[in-house]
């Protein structure tokens, strides 16, 4: 869906970029860094999704003449600014986790260095496309680990807060792991799978349950699955999905490949499903529910035996029910001076978590001997980790927690994306992503992972970032207090 996003940015962006043009500010170099600071649902880990997105949002930039006289016409913006508007291309450089990689609080995931207005101007789309995706790739993720193993498909178009939500909520999904999608627009403009097969409405519109299953399975022999609960699930639903087994798809060559139950007491429905189906000979029938899951029910439903081959999940997936809102921020953090150097800031807070890092960084995932992530360490950008040498890791609010690793291995987490306005970054396939996001999750622990109460990953500090950050706020506190 082309559509031009330019003007799709919170207002005060413009009024500021507009103020450090005029004051002749627009040119000095900052740094800002996307993070953020809860994980939804109380869970032990987040997955980034969203950067091929905001890739395209900067490469495709450009301000219309359109656009222009509609700022102009709100009588705020210099006409120095307008016509700087006009040829404006992003001219900074933006470091970024890879989509699919697991993310965890206060650590920088995205690191944004340019010209303050270029910084300001892609704040919001940064923000919105950045913050939704990761929040449906967790739930996803959440919710597959849930299912252990079992098929997930998401199921959610018609419940989604709009055909963005749909669509790139589909997008997420499946990079947090689910199967395939409800969305065929996402199929034929992704490649994400599009499953699904009936309504309630198809078997309604039939004279009898019996005579929709049969018109459905002369239509898709190679694939009927059918929707048995309709009427009722076990004393006409499922005898009449194994009626059309034996009296057609059997005869025919076929097998009936599965039914679907939306409704009812699941783990109970489908016990008594399963057990009619295998009296039949049908072991290899698949039994697929729906009917507003999420991770929490599966996991219920699972561990009171539920005879469940594959989960449909909608509305508290695409939405994300329990918690809708990833809180990720944008926030200055270093400022060049005229001689080029760098300048860290802070944003001070009674409240200890909104304080922020200052300063320009890079991101260091620790992995034991076995490639199990030991912790994230947030460092100076030009701070080099030896993993040849020990290394001490501490707490960068409770520091007498400290341990020495030796023998670990290092990966930087902040890969070059834009260098100097140059895209240097070849977005990946979806299935690439989804490749990854698999391959790094099997890089934490089970306890990580856990649904609930689950351990808290470590994101440290290395000491001369520490150091920095709790001297500014001493330096800042004092002065404060003046």
């Amino acid at each position: 869906m082309k559509r031009d996003l330019t003007l799709l940015t919170d207002f005060y962006e413009l009024t500021m970029a507009n103020s450090y043009y005029n004051l002749g500010r627009g040119e000095e170099i900052a740094y800002f860094d996307y993070f953020f600071r809860n994980i939804p649902d109380n869970g032990g880990y987040a997955i980034f999704a969203g950067l091929e997105q905001l890739i395209d949002y900067i490469k495709n930039f450009k301000v219309s003449e359109k656009e222009i006289e509609f700022l102009r016409s709100k009588n705020l913006f210099s006409d120095g600014f307008l016509n700087f508007l006009k040829d404006f291309k992003f001219r900074g450089t933006i470091y970024s986790f890879k989509e699919g990689y697991p993310i965890f609080p206060g650590e920088p995931i995205i690191s944004v260095k340019g010209p303050i207005i270029d910084c300001q101007i892609i704040e919001t789309v940064l923000l919105l496309t950045v913050n939704h995706q990761s929040l449906i790739a967790t739930k996803a993720s959440r919710v597959v680990e849930s299912a252990k193993g079992r098929t997930v498909m998401e199921f959610g178009a018609r419940r989604a807060h709009s055909y963005d939500a749909a669509n790139y909520g589909a997008r997420a999904a499946y990079i947090g792991g689910v199967d395939g999608s409800s969305n065929t627009y996402t199929d034929y403009k992704m490649g994400i799978p599009a499953l699904g097969t009936m309504a309630h409405s198809y078997v309604q519109s039939f004279n009898s349950e019996y005579e929709s299953f049969l018109a459905y399975a002369k239509t898709y022999p190679n694939d009927t699955l059918l929707l048995v609960d309709t009427y009722d699930t076990l004393r006409v639903g499922v005898p009449n999905a194994i009626r059309v087994h034996n009296e057609f798809l059997k005869p025919n060559g076929y097998y009936l490949k599965g039914i679907r139950i939306d409704s009812g007491d699941l783990t109970y429905l489908t016990k008594q499903a399963r057990k009619m189906l295998d009296e039949a000979g049908l072991t290899e029938t698949k039994i697929t529910v729906s009917n507003s899951l999420d991770e929490y029910l599966i996991k219920d439903l699972i561990n009171q035996g539920a005879q469940i081959d594959s989960f449909g999940v909608g509305e508290r997936l695409i939405t994300a029910r329990s918690e809708p809102v990833f809180g990720g921020v944008y926030k200055l953090v270093a400022m060049e001076n005229k001689k080029g150097e760098i300048i860290p800031k802070i944003k001070l807070s009674d409240n200890v978590a909104k304080t922020t890092t200052p300063g320009y960084k890079q991101v260091y995932r620790f992995y034991d001997k076995n490639q199990k992530a030991i912790a994230d360490v947030v460092t100076l950008h030009d701070e080099v980790i030896n993993p040849k040498e020990e290394y001490l890791l501490f707490d960068p609010d409770h520091t007498w927690k400290q341990k020495i690793v030796k023998d670990f291995e290092c990966e930087p987490l902040l890969t070059p994306i834009f260098i100097d306005g140059k895209l240097v970054y070849k977005s990946p396939t979806i299935e690439e992503i989804r490749k990854t996001k698999q391959e790094q999750m099997a890089k934490l622990w089970d306890e990580v992972k856990r649904l609930e109460y689950p351990h808290q990953y470590y994101v440290d500090l290395s000491k001369p970032l520490w150091d920095l950050k709790q001297n500014l706020i001493k330096k800042f506190s004092i002065k404060g207090k003046k």
